[in-house]
């Protein structure tokens, strides 16, 4: 992962506030700002330590005692929120995004919501979690302006309005977020906020599975199999749903279990339609263990 001017064995007061800049601006908001998970980003920053021969524990140590700007104060709350180098402490951590938050920090903007969208570190309140991703999303963090959509999508701490979802999710897509190329799509495949489109949901779910999102995958192999916004392919139909199924995406294990069960494109394996149900039942998908149940019983 790139980090910009950062070299090796670096320990003196200026290397450490390039680190912190960096790891900010670089790779927590990036990453974010094109969908990764948060949980995931965790782990690149651990990744970006260990690749760059930057002492994990020296700039913990650093940062407690070096609170000079709204960077440092973030990023002194996302080690303890993810517990890196140190113990998971929710108040803690939201303790001190509250603090750089209040320094206009658009990071920690976002993960006060996330604080309160979770319980972690304070009291669970969607209306402060709304308030706080608002900021972030005013100054076009993605990730922020998805929550705000998704919020808007499902009435949480607001009322519903379709039409300012879409609009949120379009300038986070535009903006380069996969998630929200993905969920753009499905507003214009469902008629959601704006018109059916379906050769616009196809060429945004193209994009997004492009950009690496595995549920785009899965929507995309759809279309293939269902010919929306493009002629019917069953042959990439089934790679995709392949791929997304071994990456343990659960509908399209289901997908590709219905798939075998009807010789959908592929030869009928009744085992193999099993297998794959199991699997996406396993994780909690209800349409998979229906249908397991009734092919186990039709089978027995």
């Amino acid at each position: 992962m790139e980090i910009l001017s950062i070299h090796k064995n670096l320990s003196i007061e200026k290397d450490f506030n390039i680190i912190v800049d960096e790891m900010n601006d670089i790779i927590i908001h990036r990453l974010l700002n094109k969908g990764i998970k948060p949980k995931l980003i965790k782990q690149k920053v651990i990744e970006s330590f260990n690749d760059h021969s930057i002492n994990a524990q020296d700039t913990y140590n650093w940062l407690l005692n070096n609170q000079i700007n709204s960077n440092s104060i973030f990023l002194l709350g996302f080690f303890n929120y993810y517990g890196i180098v140190t113990s998971s402490n929710y108040e803690k951590a939201f303790n001190l995004f509250i603090n750089a938050s209040g320094k206009n920090h658009t990071l920690a903007q976002f993960f006060v919501g996330n604080c309160y969208k979770y319980g972690n570190g304070t009291i669970k309140d969607d209306k402060l979690a709304f308030k706080y991703y608002k900021k972030a999303a005013n100054k076009d963090d993605t990730s922020a302006q998805l929550e705000i959509g998704y919020r808007y999508t499902n009435g949480i701490g607001v009322e519903k309005d379709f039409k300012k979802a879409f609009y949120l999710y379009e300038k986070a897509a535009k903006n380069g977020n996969m998630i929200a190329m993905f969920i753009l799509g499905l507003c214009y495949k469902d008629g959601k906020g704006v018109g059916k489109d379906h050769n616009k949901a196809f060429k945004l779910f193209k994009q997004s599975v492009e950009e690496g999102h595995s549920d785009g995958m899965e929507m995309l192999g759809h279309c293939y199999n269902k010919g929306i916004g493009t002629g019917i392919d069953k042959q990439k139909a089934i790679e995709l749903h392949q791929t997304a199924a071994n990456l343990g995406d659960k509908r399209s294990q289901n997908r590709l279990a219905l798939m075998y069960e009807n010789g959908d494109g592929i030869i009928k394996d009744i085992n193999k339609a099993i297998y794959w149900y199991k699997k996406s039942a396993k994780q909690g998908y209800e349409k998979a263990k229906n249908r397991l149940e009734r092919l186990q019983i039709n089978n027995a």
